[in-house]
């Protein structure tokens, strides 16, 4: 027998399933990705004759499309081993056509992770291609070429060149500035909150004030407060009621795309494109030295959490022998798909879970270490028992007033040994002091306290991405893309982590949502991904899809040609000159936010940092002030305006105010519940002040 020649997209995945098959029976290549796609230089799809698709031979893909016809010549059987999703089926479809493969053999295999059984047994089962997913993929390239070769040349004639229209991306800008109208518009609204400090035998206990007369306690203003706090002057507080409740909270899912991305960002601070590029590497392999090279996590694009009954097994025994059985779940817990999840995936999860973080460690970039450290807890802590939890409620009565205290015990940590979510945060151990009912307790203090009502946050690329996602537009493997098309088209800039629509962005958004409002509408771009997963389950014919959007936007396309006038963006002048030319700078927006540039390119191309004063001298040099800066990556700093004669920097905001006790600066750092005020000088152990949080550096969970 010959060999069998086996197709993948990676070399580096090549190099591991050779590995695995041997090279005596087998020879495994690479495509590089796709082999055709359609032109670059014009449309591609015949819209006269049913929507015919163009498709051609790559721009330098010829010597590895002549290398795969090679080899397959020699072989007596082809294996097309892509990714195992939709774009993965439509790279094996286009190389089954490419290769001159008959449709109807089983060419095809897929596997969720690259492990020496995985890989054997997928070569064991070939399958047909399936069409259905082919043609999903083909609809929505279809539909995405129509936008980008149609409706950007539109906004190049009528705005400005280089900007592009999407799908996805133009609803994620209208997300972003309809956040930034909602903060605003919204107007704050005063309330005030009264915690009282209690005295008791065995310890303090500090209660809120919950209820008035019986309903929901609900101060407006410091004159409303002073009513109640003459009230409570002589007040007798009697304890009438302590309830304990002992409850269970389960461990989260598993990883699917769109929470690994999420808490990729929250706990490691990666953004989407940096996460996705570090788990591709792990799940295509690693050398671990005398181990070789292994997938250490299987597929990473899955909106799926189911586990394999195998993989649960071998947890079930790691966790019995290095938790002790105590840690197991009684009963073995499954978690809940989306509607639209290919349930054909698995969830991330380690390949070998006794491959331990620490064990691997020395093998990995820190990036990998980091996240697959963040994918194996989690998958481990969801096959471990709950956590048990004893929750103490203590209300204390006053006459009409009562006042609840809360507080939270770990008894048995289950899969919290292993695992802590961002909403487990609510869980911290606070033990109430022990009091009895019938109790009378004196107040200590109270402690009223003026609030103010906070706008929504803006969206932070976790925020942002959970957002897409319960809305149902786009797919999570789509999200990084996104996020860079909208920040290099300058649509929105990110500062402090936090996304803000720039005027270019808004008059984009205004435009479409005049002129064509499906493109920009939530419903509809989340109904048409509907349409797209339809598609491949069969439920609709690919090409009707097609022509039911089509038909429409080609109308609108006609009107807005004649509709819209050019629209101008007047750059904002500055009293900066260009010291090489005379001419007055102007403020531009590039991908790291704002800067000066000159008025007269091409002819000077004079640009600098736009140097963004925060109102505070600076502490090191007589006449400079603090400056907000960025770094080559992007990151916000603080500077001085007279660099580099004047050498301060600093991460943290700077306040303008001196340590009481050291004399260094005090600096802005945000903690858990607002910002804290601290000295810069991490020798000092001056106690922070926690200043309440505002609505602009809260960061949605």
């Amino acid at each position: 027998m010959g060999k069998t020649l086996v197709i993948v997209e990676s070399p580096s995945k090549a190099k591991t399933i050779e590995k695995f098959l041997g090279k005596n029976k087998y020879e495994v290549l690479a495509s590089v990705g796709h082999v055709r796609d359609l032109p670059k230089s014009q449309l591609g799809i015949d819209v006269e004759n049913d929507f015919a698709m163009k498709y051609i031979t790559i721009r330098g893909k010829g010597d590895k499309i002549k290398e795969l016809k090679k080899a397959a010549s020699k072989a007596d059987n082809v294996l097309l081993a892509p990714d195992p999703d939709r774009e993965g089926e439509a790279i094996a479809w286009h190389l089954m056509e490419t290769l001159k493969i008959d449709p109807e053999s089983a060419c095809r295999i897929e596997f969720n992770e690259i492990t020496k059984d995985a890989v054997k047994n997928a070569v064991k089962q070939p399958r047909q291609i399936a069409y259905n997913r082919v043609n999903s993929q083909q609809a929505r390239r279809v539909l995405d070429r129509f936008i980008g070769y149609q409706l950007s040349p539109l906004l190049w004639r009528k705005v400005k060149k280089g900007l592009s229209a999407g799908r996805v991306q133009s609803v994620t800008v209208r997300l972003i500035c309809e956040r930034e109208e909602e903060i605003n518009s919204f107007i704050p609204e005063e309330y005030w909150t009264l915690d009282n400090e209690f005295a008791a035998d065995k310890g303090k206990l500090v209660a809120k004030l919950s209820k008035i007369d019986g309903k929901k306690a609900e101060i407006h203003s410091e004159a409303e407060m002073q009513v109640v706090l003459d009230a409570l002057k002589d007040a007798q507080y009697t304890v009438a009621d302590v309830k304990v409740q002992k409850k269970s909270k389960n461990p989260s899912a598993p990883f699917i795309t769109s929470t690994l991305q999420q808490d990729a960002y929250r706990k490691l601070n990666f953004v989407a494109k940096r996460t996705m590029r570090t788990a591709q590497q792990l799940y295509e392999g690693i050398s671990l030295g005398k181990a070789g090279t292994l997938g250490l996590i299987t597929y990473m694009r899955t909106d799926s959490t189911r586990i394999s009954d195998v993989a649960k097994a071998d947890t079930a025994a790691f966790i019995k022998e290095h938790y002790g059985e105590a840690y197991l779940p009684k009963v073995q817990k499954e978690y809940k798909n989306k509607n639209n999840a290919q349930n054909a995936h698995e969830a991330i999860r380690p390949t070998y879970v006794d491959k331990t973080p620490e064990s691997v460690k020395q093998y990995l970039t820190p990036d990998q270490y980091k996240l697959y450290k963040l994918i194996w807890e989690r998958f481990v802590a969801s096959q471990m028992a709950p956590a048990q939890l004893e929750k103490t409620t203590v209300l204390v009565r006053a006459g009409k007033y009562d006042f609840t205290a809360n507080g939270t015990v770990v008894t048995f940590n289950g899969y919290k040994e292993v695992y802590e979510a961002p909403s487990d945060e609510q869980d911290d151990n606070q033990k109430l002091a022990k009091v009895e009912v019938g109790e009378t307790l004196s107040s200590k203090k109270l402690l009223p306290k003026q609030h103010f009502t906070q706008p929504p946050a803006r969206y932070t690329e976790a925020s942002l991405i959970k957002t897409l996602e319960e809305l149902g537009i786009g797919r999570p493997s789509t999200y990084a893309a996104t996020i860079d098309t909208i920040l290099a088209r300058s649509y929105v800039v990110r500062e402090a982590k936090q996304f803000y629509p720039t005027e270019l962005g808004t008059i984009v958004v205004e435009l479409l949502k005049e002129h064509f409002p499906d493109i920009v509408n939530v419903d509809f771009t989340a109904d048409m991904e509907t349409k797209l997963d339809g598609i491949e389950e069969g439920e609709h014919y690919w090409k009707d899809v097609v022509r039911d959007f089509y038909e429409p936007f080609a109308k609108d396309l006609a009107l807005a040609e004649e509709k819209i006038g050019k629209i101008k963006i007047e750059d904002e002048v500055t009293d900066e000159i260009c010291e090489k030319c005379g001419r007055n700078m102007v403020i531009k927006i590039g991908r790291f936010g704002k800067f000066l540039a000159c008025p007269g390119f091409p002819s000077c191309s004079n640009a600098k940092p736009l140097l963004e004063k925060i109102d505070v001298p600076c502490p090191n040099c007589a006449d400079g002030e603090v400056v907000l800066r960025r770094s080559k990556k992007g990151r916000t700093f603080y500077g001085c305006s007279h660099y580099p004669e004047c050498d301060f920097v600093s991460w943290d905001k700077p306040t303008g105010k001196r340590c009481p006790q050291c004399d260094s600066i005090m600096v802005e750092r945000k903690g858990k519940n607002g910002k804290l005020i601290i000295c810069s000088n991490k020798e000092c152990n001056y106690e922070p002040e926690q200043q309440p949080n505002n609505g602009d550096e809260h960061e949605e969970s």
